[in-house]
């Protein structure tokens, strides 16, 4: 990657290495217009999405009360699911230059369409963007149920507690199910917990037009037995189908101590994984799937992902920093293995090198 160069002398020193190595990348990614902004594909999204949503509704009222509303329901939680991927777009400041813009535009897509707290959201993503795989750090390794994190729950006693934690990476997407229900749940704490919280009002305003509102209009619609079977299948696809986008991009993927300090193009392309495949993989996936790319530059409108992942890809080959991708299913086993190893309670799974690497240093210290 010759052509990709720091304009000013670089100062010695590891850490000062470390830096002008992203600077360089950082540069380069400048220069090659990847970073700018483009208004008119999320303009399109913003009004097209919005429309989809609203004639899916104008259908489910004009199709009435009948069993045939569950697909129905399938379709709304694929329409959710694309506006909340619209909404982190948003929240990562990748639409316009003005924060302010971006904060309203994901509090409207977010809480008021979806349901889903801008505000918790961008409290819990914005730690894990900051250290992701970092045990006590990212919040999205302390699950609730499942345990991701080696050496993160006590052994279970008893052998049937023994074979399902052995076995915990086969429960790991059927439980995905249920989380529709928590993200509504949690923002909804969120809100009415104490703390500071950024246009606390206006929060609690979208969210119960759109929760109230929408199980109304649902129940108005639907007799009570369908209602509930309606609702059930929406939540329970959307919970499914943002953690099945969610899910491949950083379990399985090394896990550090929180006392371990790596440097931010280290940290950030170590502990992530892109998925292969094509610009229907991308659509499906609302960019998630280079998710390299996307934790190196957070605010890069992820149209422009597909065209940095090369240039980041020889950029770190360069450099002797993996660069991991792998196949969409591919990346669903090497999740499931890896939960299951954590689950047997094997402490150093998928052990990340540099950790490796100190340990040896601070034992022959």
């Amino acid at each position: 990657m010759s052509a990709i160069r720091s304009t000013t002398p670089r100062p010695k020193g590891g850490a000062a290495r470390a830096a002008s190595a992203f600077t360089d990348l950082a540069e380069h990614i400048r220069e090659s217009g990847l970073l700018r902004r483009r208004y008119g594909y999320y303009w399109a999204k913003l009004i097209v999405l919005p429309l989809v949503l609203a004639a899916t509704l104008v259908l489910f009222v004009w199709v009435g009360d009948t069993w045939w509303q569950l697909f129905t329901a399938a379709a709304l939680a694929v329409v959710f699911t694309h506006i909340a991927f619209l909404g982190h777009d948003a929240a990562h400041r990748q639409m316009f230059v003005s924060g302010r813009w971006n904060d309203w535009v994901s509090l409207v897509l977010g809480d008021l369409l979806v349901g889903m707290s801008y505000g918790w959201w961008q409290h819990k993503h914005t730690r894990h963007h900051a250290n992701p795989n970092k045990v006590g750090a990212d919040p999205d390794i302390d699950l609730p149920v499942i345990t991701v994190a080696p050496g993160a729950a006590p052994r279970p006693r008893g052998r049937v507690v023994s074979w399902l934690r052995a076995h915990q990476g086969l429960f790991f997407f059927p439980i995905l199910f249920l989380e529709g229900l928590s993200l509504h749940a949690s923002g909804v704490r969120r809100v009415f917990a104490g703390g500071a919280l950024k246009r606390r009002w206006v929060e609690i305003a979208f969210l119960s037009v759109r929760l109230i509102g929408f199980t109304t209009l649902v129940f108005l619609v639907l007799s009570p037995g369908i209602a509930f079977a309606f609702l059930g299948v929406q939540l329970a696809l959307f919970g499914f189908y943002m953690g099945m986008s969610f899910a491949p991009n950083h379990k399985g993927m090394p896990i550090v101590p929180k006392t371990m300090s790596l440097d931010f193009l280290e940290r950030q392309v170590r502990m992530s994984r892109n998925i292969r495949g094509n610009r229907i993989v991308d659509f499906l996936m609302g960019g998630l799937n280079y998710q390299i790319e996307h934790h190196l530059f957070p605010s890069m409108p992820h149209p422009h992902l597909r065209r940095a992942a090369p240039i980041i890809a020889a950029y770190c080959r360069d450099r002797g920093v993996p660069y991991t991708q792998t196949g969409l299913f591919a990346s669903y086993a090497i999740v499931v293995r890896y939960i299951n190893r954590v689950g047997l309670g094997e402490r150093d799974v998928f052990t990340c090198p540099l950790v490796d690497q100190r340990r040896h240093l601070i034992a022959g210290g």
